[in-house]
């Protein structure tokens, strides 16, 4: 059958897209930018990309026909903390005149479970869009899920970045919450299950893993699994606020995220009994199992999709395209040359540059700078990289987003997401002569924006030729 998967870019979306193609189905992946997609060569050749931006004036012009079922994963809670829910309505209503011209037969959509009268806005925002969907001219299917556990998911990380670095924690409140975590692969199997079951039509379930827990619990016992000694005292009131900067200087979490996390945190996500995993046969997996699995995946360099890499983690919201191409006019530049006599060797060390393996020079100043970025709001360095010698387009890499890797044209051009005043790009790129070109290029805003620049030539002549000497080495 025509699959329509939207947010297929995003953590869910890159998850559940193999599964459908080995399923057999002809995929559309519906996407902002094309540019940052990020698949390999043999996965683009199955499936066909629409690119729309479903918060933008409609266009019918390029729609795909004939599609079956469409899969609605698009989320915006990490892109405010003001307006987001205003940007989820808009993206529900113009996907369902979409809908109107396209006639698929099903919408699935992937909400949050909403137990309470009084919603937090990120769960009041999904229930808004579970609403406008309800009104489309097609049958919808909403599975409603809490914690998804999985390598690479943002509630997964969350726990491990908290558990790993601190291993004496003075938590707020909401810690004693209960939640119903479930495993990602569990969600796969409900997300594929429900395709075209007429008996799952205009109806909404509940989905979660067999186990209900507090979010200290979970700590405790992702601990436990990992093997890792930890002691938590908590106090019986932390404001939000206080609890949002807790998170986000510790793990590697946006601030608008943290927030919008904190508010939901404080609400019994629990799932109602419903039928659905009796009719579907899904045994799901404990959340033992799930961290076990997860951590399989990522020793083995198997991470499919991190939320990381998708642009809720981002200060990045334009179309890549626009970026690619570095602007000349008005820069600042450094640019290093350097013969290079292992051209292979030479790229994999800048393809593994950054995460674990660090910038091949003054790492410590790069620390201080991704602490300083934090201070002020930005994504600082504990993004890290989801593989340590593999690159996409748009994946997150540090404090920067990755804009082109593309071995084959020995190019890989980065643009800078930590707080500046300005726009900044790295770039690394072997010419026909075997030279390596290390340019950084730095598009000031204002009399700041120069006096930020000269004001670190000098630590720039250390790092910048540090790093292009032992890279090439």
């Amino acid at each position: 059958m025509r699959i329509l998967l939207t947010g297929a870019n995003g953590y869910v979306g890159r998850r559940l897209l193999p599964e459908l193609i080995s399923q057999g189905h002809e995929v559309i992946c519906c996407v902002r930018d094309a540019n940052r997609l990020g698949l390999d060569t043999a996965t683009l050749e199955k499936i066909s990309i629409w690119e729309v931006d479903f918060l933008h004036e409609i266009q019918l012009e390029s729609i795909p026909k004939n599609i079956d079922v469409a899969y609605y994963l698009i989320h915006s809670m990490s892109s405010s903390t003001a307006d987001f829910d205003v940007m989820e309505s808009t993206a529900a209503s113009n996907f369902n005149h979409y809908m109107d011209a396209i006639g698929a037969q099903q919408v699935i959509y992937l909400s949050g479970i909403v137990n309470h009268d009084e919603l937090s806005k990120h769960l009041q925002s999904r229930k808004n869009v579970e609403d406008i969907l309800f009104e489309g001219n097609y049958n919808t299917t909403v599975l409603r899920a809490g914690i998804i556990v999985g390598s690479g998911s943002a509630s997964f990380e969350i726990i491990r970045d908290l558990c790993e670095k601190l291993p004496i924690m003075i938590t707020p409140k909401w810690v004693l919450t209960k939640c119903q975590p479930i495993a990602i692969r569990d969600v796969i199997r409900y997300l594929t299950g429900v395709l075209l079951k007429k008996e799952h039509y205009n109806q909404s379930y509940d989905i979660g893993g067999p186990d209900v827990m507090t979010y200290k619990e979970m700590m405790l016992l992702y601990s436990k699994t990992r093997g890792i000694k930890l002691w938590m005292f908590t106090l019986p009131i932390m404001s939000p606020k206080l609890s949002s900067y807790w998170l986000y200087f510790v793990t590697s979490t946006s601030y608008k995220l943290a927030v919008n996390l904190v508010d939901s945190m404080k609400l019994e996500v629990i799932c109602k009994n419903n039928d659905l995993q009796k009719a579907l046969g899904i045994k799901p997996i404990t959340y033992v199992e799930a961290i076990q699995l997860a951590f399989l995946k990522i020793e083995q360099n198997l991470v499919i999709s991190s939320w990381k890499d998708s642009l809720v983690s981002s200060r990045f919201h334009h179309n890549f395209s626009e970026f690619i191409q570095i602007p000349t006019y008005g820069c600042l530049k450094d640019h290093q040359i350097k013969k290079v006599t292992h051209v292979a060797k030479t790229l994999d060390n800048i393809w593994s540059i950054g995460g674990e393996k660090g910038w091949y020079y003054g790492n410590w100043m790069w620390k201080i700078r991704g602490f300083i970025d934090k201070l002020f709001g930005g994504v600082g360095l504990r993004r890290g990289r989801t593989h340590p010698s593999h690159l996409d387009s748009g994946d997150a890499l540090d404090f920067w987003r990755v804009l082109v890797a593309n071995k084959e044209e020995k190019r890989l051009l980065l643009y800078a997401e930590m707080r500046l005043p300005g726009e900044a790009w790295l770039e690394f790129r072997i010419d026909e002569e075997n030279q390596l070109h290390q340019i950084a290029t730095f598009r000031p805003k204002g009399l700041l924006g120069r006096m930020y620049w000269y004001s670190l030539v000098p630590f720039h002549y250390f790092i910048f030729g540090g790093m292009i000497r032992n890279i090439t080495k």
